[in-house]
């Protein structure tokens, strides 16, 4: 059987991380969290007080990181030039800055050709939010997964609820709607669904059916 290249874009909250996981380990395939490397950027811009709009600071950064992802004991990790970064991009700071420098060319560029590369020899599922519309046009599979703005909030602010106690659900609201607005509105590589994507919306739906649904999608299609 073929080996493929799945992706599933969509916004913040809509189970993406979780669902993507779940799949990838159902099929058998590599999963691979393309946001981690944008986030990884924005660490290490932030870091070096570097500004999002510094095109030719952030060149220099991307230049000069090594990213690898690496399978262990404690799930997937990201290191960035040998260090270990997959706890310390999962902050909010974070999340609203790897948006900003994700809407720079300079970024994005450097960022794509990493992705094609993991992508080469298929056998992997992609979650990101322009995967299916620029990174992988020619996918073998898209789907977009999406969900309603409160359940996406309340989903967010039960991951925070570990690592970032005092986050109120206002101020996740806030950020979600500001992401959600930056991701959609930028110029280059906006979030939308792909012409051909396969969309689903999890509002109602448990982790599982999300894989299902996939899953049955997959099989349909490799027929």
């Amino acid at each position: 059987m073929k080996a493929l290249v799945i992706t599933i874009d969509g916004p913040s909250g809509a189970g993406k991380t979780t669902v993507s996981r779940r799949l990838a380990e159902r099929l058998g395939y590599t999963y691979v969290d393309t946001g981690a490397l944008y986030r990884a950027v924005a660490l290490v811009a932030l870091s070096e007080g570097c500004a999002s709009d510094d095109d030719s600071r952030l060149a220099k950064i991307c230049r000069h990181l090594v990213l690898r992802f690496e399978n262990s004991s404690k799930g997937l990790r990201l290191y960035a030039n040998g260090d270990d970064i997959t706890e310390p991009i999962r902050t909010p700071e974070i999340a609203m800055f790897a948006s900003a420098v994700s809407a720079r060319s300079v970024v994005r560029e450097s960022l794509l050709d990493v992705q094609r590369e993991m992508g080469k020899r298929g056998g992997v599922v992609f979650e990101g939010r322009d995967m299916g519309t620029v990174v992988f046009p020619w996918a073998d599979i898209k789907f977009y997964l999406d969900a309603d703005l409160d359940t996406r909030v309340l989903r967010r602010h039960r991951e925070f609820a570990g690592g970032h106690a005092g986050t109120s659900i206002a101020e996740v609201r806030g950020a979600m709607k500001k992401r959600d607005e930056d991701d959609s509105l930028r110029v280059i590589a906006p979030l939308k669904p792909a012409n051909d994507a396969i969309r689903i919306d999890s509002t109602y739906l448990e982790i599982e059916q999300v894989v299902e649904a996939m899953l049955r999608h997959i099989g349909t299609q490799m027929k």
